[in-house]
């Protein structure tokens, strides 16, 4: 009887298309990183609006108002620029998810309560309400990105009992 041996031998190669380098430039186009972006840009139009506005009539408000865009804005960008230089990995011992899902969920809640509050007190001055309009699109922008790292973070969990 005769035997025929049969040796298959496959051989992989990578590439190095950016996804060892330094930057992931695939993140800003990307959702979650278009969406970051247009937040930022809402935060920073919204900031703009009222900062720039002159004839306050309730500068305590308004102070809230900058000071909650500002500190946001630079969180998020603070994030943006992590997941863009690949921070993240460089750092294990954080759990960036989480964190990111914290930061959105007070972020979420205290823009709403900045732009209810500038909506309220604008007066009828267009650059601030402007402002609070801003406050509400960043504001739903923010609700978005909850939600999407809600379902990462905290997502459905498989059991192993079968039904």
């Amino acid at each position: 009887m005769s035997h025929t041996v049969i040796t298959t031998t496959t051989t992989t190669t990578t590439t190095s298309g950016g996804s060892d380098g330094l930057l992931n430039l695939g993140y800003t186009r990307s959702v979650p990183g278009l969406l970051k972006i247009a937040q930022l840009v809402a935060l920073l139009i919204a900031f703009l609006c009222v900062h720039c506005a002159r004839g306050w009539t309730d500068l305590s408000a308004f102070r809230y108002f900058e000071v909650v865009t500002l500190w946001f804005l630079i969180a998020f960008l603070i994030f943006y620029l992590m997941y863009v230089f690949r921070l993240q990995s460089k750092i294990p011992c954080i759990n960036w998810t989480l964190t990111e899902f914290l930061h959105y969920a007070v972020g979420t809640i205290l823009v709403f309560i900045a732009s209810i509050v500038a909506a309220i007190k604008s007066g009828g001055w267009s650059e601030l309400v402007a402002g609070a309009v801003f406050g509400f699109i960043a504001t739903f922008l923010l609700a978005v990105s909850l939600w999407t790292s809600y379902r990462v973070t905290c997502g459905s969990q498989q059991t192993g009992a079968a039904v």
